[in-house]
């Protein structure tokens, strides 16, 4: 044998590789508890593929300062998104988002919200009893008017509509 010490494993050399190694297995293990709970979340696979139809606002009456839009939003997708805001260049002042909750049989309270969700592979159907537009009422408008408003979303940004003014009772709402 020559003079050189031959390699041993030795105490301090073991816990050494194995301090070595817990480095990246540790680094593996937390990417795949994040990449976990973000598919979890829905946050995985298709993005948000967003349709918004059949747009209808109501027709003010007498000096009512606001009225409702509604629309009907699906996701196609396979990512959930949420409405954030709506626009118009034809209303004078910002609709507003809004919820609706009855509160006893024949009341109910509105609330104004920051969002609404529209999860993935579903569709929300606005209607007086639930999420609604609130729109800055104008007295010109007439039955049959198309008004046209822009949907902001969260990831699939925006998605123009038109809504006929009509009234209240028709169509469905």
């Amino acid at each position: 044998m020559t003079d050189q010490a031959l390699w041993r494993p030795t105490r301090r050399r073991l816990t050494e590789s194995l301090l070595a190694a817990l480095a990246p297995v540790a680094g593996c293990a937390l990417a795949l508890g994040g990449l976990s709970t973000w598919t979890v979340q829905g946050n995985a696979g298709s993005p948000a593929s967003i349709a918004v139809t059949g747009g209808r606002v109501f027709l003010p009456t007498g000096d009512t300062p606001e009225t409702a839009a509604f629309f009907r939003i699906t996701n196609s997708g396979g990512s959930g998104d949420r409405l954030l805001k709506v626009t118009s260049a034809q209303v004078d002042g910002a609709p507003s988002l809004s919820s609706h909750r009855m509160t006893g049989a024949s009341s109910a309270t509105g609330r104004t919200v920051t969002s609404v969700p529209v999860p993935a592979g579903d569709s929300i159907a606005m209607s007086p009893n639930s999420v609604d537009v609130i729109v800055p009422a104008n007295a010109d408008w007439q039955i049959g008017d198309l008004l046209t408003f822009t949907l902001h979303f969260e990831r699939s940004g925006t998605v123009s509509s038109s809504a006929v003014v009509d009234r209240p009772g028709q169509g469905g709402t």
